[in-house]
């Protein structure tokens, strides 16, 4: 009887541990939302015109973030173009426009992505951004957590949805969700 006991605590133990990773799986397989170049209302001409590219060499794009760009809609817009474009500032014949002031981007495929300003000068001033996708087989580095993201680059772990949630700035619940989960198995298992 006794060893039936013990045999029913392992296995607890086993479908807790087994429940508190698929959780931790699954909250670091969610998409993520960027502010551009780590701060809200940043879309705008930079102090330095490589400003932006700076930033978004130093950030793992994945298929299913989003990037966002805050700016007034009044004096500017974003739009997405093709590389040419982008290296000449072409404004003619963008792939897609934006003039909502908080445009939300998914990046739905590996590469390269390039916006510019709609505002005249603004492109040619610095306001461009190349934001690089990496391929699922090029997927994060073990360690990448939202603890790794760079400091200047605040990062939202946000659910799967069609639309993205709202806000633009700092960590997502999910991380003190993880937290509360784990510490609540602490608990729990402290009592078995």
């Amino acid at each position: 009887m006794r060893k039936r006991v013990v045999a029913m605590k392992i296995c607890d133990y086993s479908l807790l541990a087994c429940l508190v990773v698929t959780f931790f799986i699954s909250r670091f397989g969610e998409a993520r939302e960027f502010d551009v170049d780590g701060k809200e209302n940043s879309w705008k001409i930079p102090s330095s015109p490589d400003e932006f590219n700076k930033w978004a060499e130093k950030t793992r794009f994945q298929i299913g973030d989003y990037i966002v760009l805050t700016y007034d809609p009044n004096s500017d817009s974003v739009l997405q173009v093709n590389e040419e474009d982008y290296n000449t500032c072409n404004k003619a014949q963008p792939i897609k426009s934006y003039q909502d002031g908080e445009t939300k981007i998914l990046l739905d495929n590996s590469g390269p992505f390039f916006f510019i300003s709609g505002a005249n000068g603004h492109c040619e001033n610095g306001q461009k951004l190349e934001v690089k996708v990496l391929s699922p087989q090029h997927s994060l580095p073990k360690d990448h957590s939202p603890a790794s993201a760079p400091v200047d680059s605040p990062v939202k772990f946000l659910p799967p949805a069609p639309s993205p949630a709202s806000g633009s700035g700092g960590l997502k619940v999910g991380i003190i969700e993880g937290f509360i989960v784990m510490f609540a198995t602490f608990v729990v298992l402290a009592f078995i």
